[in-house]
Order: structure tokens, then sequence, then C-alpha cells
């Protein structure tokens, strides 16, 4: 399904495109149905989400930039549910410190694909050594805890 929008900035820096309640109504899946995303020829998964009785789509910085978009553009945006099951690749000394923490490992499981990935930006995203390490033991000592 195509549609017109405007992204729009949310904050400082989140963008996100409103989806006309029509489209929601065609996807039929609920209120945060997951979907392919397709905007400036850049494809993505996502769900939609709701922020003050509007539905969005997120955009983050890193698929602004492969769709080569801004906030306050007009765009055309094909949508389409996404029954695929979403798999992310968990580096392996998170998969070892979780392994060795069952509160952590199960706290972990229980996270929607976004959370968990969250977690894992972050710890693939560390330059040094040292501050990956620091990065897989906050996530497990936050999931430990019951933070996300």
């Amino acid at each position: 399904m195509r549609f017109r929008t405007t992204v729009e900035l949310g904050g400082k820096t989140a963008t996100g495109m409103p989806v006309p309640p029509e489209i929601m109504e065609a996807l039929g899946s609920g209120k945060k149905p997951p979907v392919r995303v397709t905007v400036g020829g850049h494809t993505y998964r996502s769900t939609v989400g709701t922020r003050g009785g509007v539905y969005l789509l997120p955009l983050s910085a890193e698929n602004r930039a492969a769709a080569g978009v801004a906030a306050g553009d007009e765009v055309e945006v094909d949508v389409e549910l996404d029954d695929q099951p979403r798999e992310l690749a968990v580096p392996d000394d998170l998969v070892a410190a979780l392994a060795a923490d069952d509160a952590a490992r199960a706290e972990f499981e229980r996270l929607s694909n976004s959370h968990r990935q969250r977690h894992v930006l972050a710890i693939e995203g560390a330059k040094a050594p040292e501050t990956r390490a620091r990065r897989v033991a906050k996530a497990v000592e936050m999931l430990r805890e019951g933070r996300r």
C-alpha cells in the first residue's frame, strides 16, 4: 500500500511518518503491526506505533540517511505486513554472558525484538574492547534487574 506523508520531527532527533487511518485499517493486523517500509528506495522492517492517537512509522537516523530524507520532507511510502520472523544476530560475547546468568537470559528472551536490538547495537557500537566488555556487563546487569 502506498501513501504520501511528511517526515515529522518528534523531539530533538526522533522522526516518524504519520500513517493514515485507512492504511492501518487495510493492514488489519492490530494496533502495532509488523511491517516492511520502503521510502526513498530504501526498505526496512519496523512496527507501526502510536503517539497522541496518531499512527506513526519510526524512521531512525540510519534509515533516513539510507533513504536520503530528512524531517520536513514529503515522501511516498510503501508499507506491507511483514509476516517473516524477526531474527537478530546476538554477538557471541553477549550470548556467553547471558548463558552465565539465568535471570538475565530469561529477561532477554522476554524482550521484544526492538529492545533486544537496542542492547545488541550498543554492544556492537563499541570501538574499544574495554568499552564493549563494559557494555556487555551493563546489559546483563540491567536485564538481571528487570530493566530493558
